[in-house]
């Protein structure tokens, strides 16, 4: 297949370039049943139509096929046949040992192409005309800017950091600054793909994603934590010590609160960019003790004889 009779075999089935391999199946059974020629017969356009689906099912099924077309775009045939037959003529290809370090140096790719890009659409070039390079002539070639993930942990993201990150042959330092989340973007300058034609390089955006922490979570711009008691503390009110990201803190609990209320410490949650802080959220769970001694228990039973709170009393009675 030429580089111009390129098909989005994504684009035939319906599915998104992340697709997993289920989701595929399904597309193509789905499809292959709706243009099977033996319910469309007559019908040319089915025919070609049920042709297309198959062969769109052959490589996306195929998980080397499948990386070729990711990766090449319009040239993974070449690339799968580790020559560069279809993109030049008259070149000297000795010099390269395949296919894929031809399509680098042509492209000075810089840090790997996304799975989810061809070579066209990372590097955003066109082809316009036939000329003396390969036959194809690659004009409209921006600068493109390049996307990165970048793991942080908590304490990390809260005080802020130091990455030492390794960009192909580059290592380049990254200073994360305090109050980083998970959806922050870190935008490092000069640090993107090369254009092989004007050498210049876009930017470089590091998108922040926090690992999970045992403890925090995240609540819109607050932090939020589950803290247990016991029945008593909460039927009586207590002073206990609440984690917070400075360390523990003193928080008062008051008398007859419920499993699942939520109390608030202010300014003692996440840095913001303007240096301010959010609030901590502490929801409390009650929790009951699994082993009890003979007096506890001795005690338990007795104020379940004394008890006269029902907290089921508003529904007893209650029917359809």
């Amino acid at each position: 297949m030429a580089a111009t009779d390129f098909k989005d075999y994504y684009q035939i089935l319906g599915v998104s370039k992340d697709a997993s391999q289920d989701e595929i199946k399904k597309a193509y059974r789905k499809l292959a049943r709706k243009y099977h020629p033996d319910l469309n017969q007559g019908d040319t356009q089915a025919e070609q139509r049920f042709k297309e689906v198959n062969e769109a099912q052959e490589i996306l099924s195929d998980p080397e096929k499948r990386n070729k077309y990711d990766r090449y775009g319009q040239y993974w045939q070449q690339a799968a046949n580790g020559t560069p037959s279809d993109v030049g003529v008259g070149m000297d290809f000795e010099q390269y040992g395949g296919f894929e370090d031809f399509i680098n140096e042509l492209l000075g790719r810089f840090g790997g192409i996304p799975r989810d890009m061809g070579v066209n659409q990372a590097y955003g070039y066109q082809t316009s005309s036939f000329n003396g390079f390969g036959n194809r002539e690659f004009t409209n070639m921006p600068v493109r800017d390049s996307e990165a993930a970048i793991s942080l942990t908590f304490s990390e993201a809260f005080h802020g950091t130091l990455k030492h990150l390794q960009l192909g042959n580059e290592t380049i330092k990254v200073r994360i600054p305090p109050g980083a989340k998970s959806g922050s973007r870190i935008k490092l300058k000069g640090k993107g793909q090369n254009n092989p034609y004007s050498q210049k390089r876009g930017d470089l955006y590091l998108n922040v994603r926090l690992i999970p922490h045992s403890v925090f979570r995240f609540q819109g711009d607050n932090i939020t934590c589950e803290i247990p008691i016991t029945p008593a503390e909460a039927v009586l009110g207590t002073e206990i010590n609440i984690p917070t990201p400075d360390g523990s803190v003193s928080m008062k609990v008051p008398p007859g609160i419920n499993s699942g209320q939520s109390l608030r410490l202010k300014n003692k949650g996440w840095k913001t960019p303007s240096g301010k802080r959010s609030d901590q959220i502490v929801k409390l769970k009650i929790v009951t003790p699994q082993k009890l001694t003979s007096t506890e228990k001795k005690y338990y039973e007795k104020l379940l004889q004394v008890n006269s709170f029902n907290p089921r009393q508003s529904i007893e009675n209650t029917k359809l």
